[in-house]
């Protein structure tokens, strides 16, 4: 196939996600005022789109209370310089089931299972441009964990964040999440030209072999827009096969912690890196204004509270 290589790429950063990293790095930002601070030294760095989970900002473990959305956003729409703000809707489809020989009850300690409205309160109120829909169920690294996404769930979820106006960005941890998100759009719930996030290496998803990425990437329709992004340590390679491939770019603590063997780093840091390399392939990096002109997003305040 012929090279099909982006010359003006967007750069995400991916800020502190849901994982249990908060005790492996102390550059994980925790509270609201740590995450936007992060955040706006990510844009400063040349992220154009910033992705934010929040987190109990004395724990540190994944959150997603409306109040702590509310503080980053207000932080990110107050800072001296523009970012696009993505906002996770992945909170809320948590289950996990009981021992292998007794599945059900399922343990509820663990689980956190919310319906649609609720997965979406704090886009409703927020107003980002972009939120997220995990196009799919699947399996993760924990034994008995699974990440629910029902057909009918992302129907009323995709449906709920096409009416407020933001744009999903679609998550997809494998080929059938992308075949469902093609679904969304056939029926209208997603408009068209979609977004998405190739979530390349997550266990137990797509592998991030280059077979397996070309396939994700050939599977996305031609007019949609695709970033990519690899975990750990193919988070770098990842940046330059994703704009070779035809796509955008995300790096940040959420998908990886370190800078280079056994040195730590910050979410500027991972940032400034990303973007030395794909400035070095000859490509521009985008600002937010660059961003948002490409794929069609507005800017605006959150609601009153």
């Amino acid at each position: 196939m012929p090279l099909a290589m982006t010359r003006e790429v967007f750069i995400t950063c991916a800020i502190t996600g849901s994982g249990g990293t908060q005790d492996k790095s102390p550059h994980v930002p925790r509270s609201p005022e740590a995450i936007a601070d992060s955040a706006i030294a990510a844009a400063k760095a040349g992220a154009a789109i910033v992705h934010c989970h929040v987190r109990d900002p004395e724990s540190g473990t994944p959150s997603r209370a409306v109040t702590l959305y509310r503080e980053v956003t207000e932080r990110i729409r107050a800072a001296d310089i523009d970012v696009v703000l993505n906002l996770t809707a992945g909170m809320g489809g948590d289950l996990t089931l009981g021992p292998t020989d007794a599945p059900l009850p399922h343990d509820a300690a663990n689980t956190d299972m919310i319906g649609a409205a609720e997965r979406v309160e704090h886009v409703r109120l927020c107003r980002p441009e972009i939120c997220t829909l995990d196009c799919g169920t699947m399996n993760f690294a924990e034994s008995d964990y699974v990440m629910v996404n029902t057909p009918g769930m992302l129907r009323a979820m995709g449906g709920m964040m096409t009416g407020m106006g933001v744009k999903p960005e679609i998550e997809a941890f494998d080929t059938g999440h992308l075949w469902y998100a093609k679904q969304l759009v056939a029926e209208g719930i997603l408009t068209d030209p979609a977004l998405v996030q190739l979530c390349m290496g997550v266990p137990w998803g797509a592998p991030d072999d280059l077979n397996t990425f070309m396939a994700m990437v050939n599977n996305v329709p031609a007019g949609w827009t695709f970033s990519a992004f690899g975990l750990g340590r193919n988070q770098m390679p990842y940046v330059a096969a994703a704009v070779l491939a035809g796509g955008h770019v995300r790096v940040g603590l959420e998908d990886n912690l370190y800078l280079e063997k056994g040195v730590l780093a910050t979410n500027a840091d991972l940032v400034e890196k990303a973007r030395g390399i794909v400035e070095s392939m000859g490509a521009t990096v985008l600002d937010a204004a660059g961003a948002r002109a490409k794929l069609g997003l507005t800017k605006r305040a959150p609601l009153d509270a």
